[in-house]
C-alpha cells in the first residue's frame, strides 16, 4: 500500500479503506439483522388450529389428529398452499421455511449462512447481497494491488526473486486472493442469478 500510494496514487488505500469499511458493514448488519423469524403460534392458538380438524370417537369422546400439512388459501382470486410447521404450530406464508439451525421458521428463507453467523432472509437478504458484491470488489482490488507491486519491483530492474524478498506480503495477499476470489466471484454471480430470476437459494 505504501509503495503503490508513492508511486501510482495516494487514492488506493482510500480506495481499499473505504471498500473494507463497507464490506464489514454489510456482514455484520447481515449478521445482526432479523432475516424475518415469523413469530411462533401461542399456546392457544396452537390448540385452535389443532383443534380444527376433529375426529369423533364412538360418539362420547372427541379425539384430535394432528392438523393437515397443507391448508389452501385464496391470495387475488390464486389458490395458494401453505405448509403447516409442527415446531412453531403455525401455517406459514408461501417461501417461508423452517431452518433447522436457527430453529425458527424465516420469511423468504434462502439458507443459513455460517460465514455470518445467522439465516438469510427477507429482512437481510440485500445486506448479504451488498456483502458478497463488495467483498468480490475488494478480493478483485487486492489481488491486483498485489500483483502490480510485484511487477513494478520488477521492472525497477529488480529480477522476479530479488522482488518476492522485496515484498513477501504481497506475494502471500495476492495467493490468498487468487485462490478466494474465484469461489467469492462464483458466489456473488450465483446471487445476482437468483435476484435476477426472483427465487431463493432454497428454491433452487
Amino acid at each position: 500500500c505504501p509503495y503503490l500510494a508513492l508511486h501510482v496514487t495516494p487514492a488506493i488505500p482510500v480506495i481499499g479503506a473505504l471498500l473494507f469499511i463497507f464490506v464489514m458493514s454489510a456482514l455484520f448488519r447481515t449478521s445482526f439483522s432479523d432475516p424475518g423469524v415469523i413469530p411462533r403460534a401461542t399456546p392457544d392458538e396452537a390448540a385452535y388450529i389443532e383443534k380444527q380438524i376433529e375426529v369423533p370417537n364412538n360418539g362420547n369422546s372427541k379425539t384430535y389428529r394432528p392438523p393437515p400439512r397443507t391448508k389452501e388459501v385464496l391470495i387475488r382470486g390464486q389458490p395458494v398452499k401453505l405448509k403447516y410447521c409442527f415446531t412453531c404450530k403455525i401455517f406459514r406464508p408461501p417461501r417461508a421455511s423452517h431452518c433447522s439451525l436457527c430453529d425458527n421458521c424465516v420469511e423468504r428463507f434462502d439458507h443459513h449462512c455460517p460465514w455470518v453467523g445467522n439465516c438469510v432472509g427477507r429482512r437481510n437478504y440485500r445486506y448479504f447481497y451488498a456483502f458478497i458484491v463488495s467483498l468480490a470488489f475488494l478480493c478483485v482490488f487486492i489481488f491486483v494491488c498485489a500483483v502490480t507491486h510485484i511487477i513494478m519491483l520488477t521492472k525497477d530492474n529488480k529480477p522476479f526473486l530479488e522482488a518476492v524478498k522485496l515484498s513477501p506480503s504481497s506475494v502471500i495477499v495476492g495467493v490468498v486472493c487468487f485462490f478466494s476470489v474465484w469461489s467469492i466471484l462464483g458466489l456473488a454471480g450465483f446471487h445476482t442469478y437468483l435476484t435476477s430470476s426472483n427465487q431463493t437459494t432454497n428454491e433452487d
